[in-house]
């Protein structure tokens, strides 16, 4: 799977279940910062 499209179905799943990026990233122990990274297509090391 490309990052770019890794990186919309994240955001993609994340909205679907009504969440924000900090929420998010709250419930996996990482900032939303990292979360917004992710589904801009940054790194997912």
């Amino acid at each position: 799977m490309s990052e770019n499209l890794l990186a919309g179905r994240i955001a993609q799943l994340r909205k679907e279940a009504g969440m924000t990026q900090e929420q998010l990233g709250n419930a996996l122990g990482l900032t939303y910062q990292s979360v917004s990274k992710w589904e801009n297509g940054g790194s997912l090391r």
